[in-house]
């Protein structure tokens, strides 16, 4: 017999339910987020004292114990220009060729199944990578251009990988629908599929900078510099980063005071977080446009 009783109690298992589900996904996400707000607030706190004009826009004086860093943020931002002029292209026309043109087989698995594995490969194994090929075989050089070729490999895999999930997930209909009105399939790709996953290949976009402005073993080995007397003036020229310079500053230059060091860390922060939300305004401009 069905009473009221019976017809209220499964009604407050699934409520519990969901209370203790709710809760542990909130204790999930602090346990990801709080450390973050942690480590953003000690870098912050520890480094906020050496930020100045003078830090911000010198050229670096004896050994890097005076003057500023200029050079080095400079060198940061063109590295990760460049990394994304070089792997973005790429890296979205070979996840156009997966997703779309290559037919489900052998091969396909074993492409897929070694861009995924390349995205685990040790960053100094790129870096002696680049070493050979860029630098010795093709004679760049230690240079700009041999580090943004090397990370753009890096981060090759990870922009074929989001670009390639962003494309899959286009609705199926949107390509019939086009394919019924008489376009072609490369007309279809780039006027209906690719602004559709556009928000998702630019996310893999953010991520792959975000991992390339904070490698230290890849532009060490194609050659990177710690101080340098004059600013790059070609793709060809030898660079400063923020991440060697703040190795460099934090282990090999005794009496380095641990302010100068803490602030150099703050602004790789800040560089990487401004890069990082002007591809997020970028994406939801692409966003709000598909919408209109």
């Amino acid at each position: 017999m069905i009473t009221p009783s019976s017809l209220v109690r499964p009604d407050r298992r699934r409520l519990y339910s969901q209370r203790i589900a709710f809760a542990l996904l909130m204790l999930s996400t602090a346990l990801i987020v709080l450390p973050v707000l942690y480590i953003m607030a000690y870098v912050l706190t520890r480094g906020a004292g050496a930020i100045s004009w003078e830090f911000l826009t010198a050229m670096p004086r004896q050994r890097g114990l005076a003057g500023g860093i200029f050079p080095a943020i400079l060198g940061t931002i063109y590295l990760m220009v460049g990394t994304v002029f070089f792997a973005l292209p790429i890296g979205v026309l070979a996840a156009v060729y997966l997703s779309e043109y290559a037919r489900p087989g052998r091969i396909t698995r074993m492409i897929n199944l070694s861009i995924i594995n390349l995205a685990g490969v040790p960053s100094i194994v790129y870096g002696m990578f680049g070493l050979g090929l860029f630098v010795l075989a093709l004679r760049l050089g230690s240079s700009l251009l041999a580090a943004s070729l090397t990370l753009a490999c890096q981060a090759l895999a990870m922009v074929i990988t989001t670009s390639r999930e962003a494309l899959l997930a286009v609705p199926k209909g949107y390509r019939e629908g086009s394919l019924a009105l008489g376009a072609t399939k490369w007309q279809t790709i780039w006027h209906v599929v690719l602004p559709q996953a556009m928000p998702g290949i630019l996310t893999g976009a953010v991520l792959a900078i975000s991992r390339a402005a904070g490698e230290t073993a890849p532009i060490l080995a194609v050659g990177a510099a710690f101080v340098l007397p004059r600013l790059p003036s070609s793709p060809l020229d030898q660079f400063m980063a923020l991440p060697y310079h703040l190795y460099v500053v934090s282990t090999q230059v005794p009496g380095m005071p641990d302010q100068t060091k803490w602030g150099v860390a703050l602004v790789l922060l800040g560089v990487v977080l401004l890069f990082n939300s002007l591809a997020i305004f970028l994406r939801l401009g692409v966003r709000a446009q598909r919408y209109r």
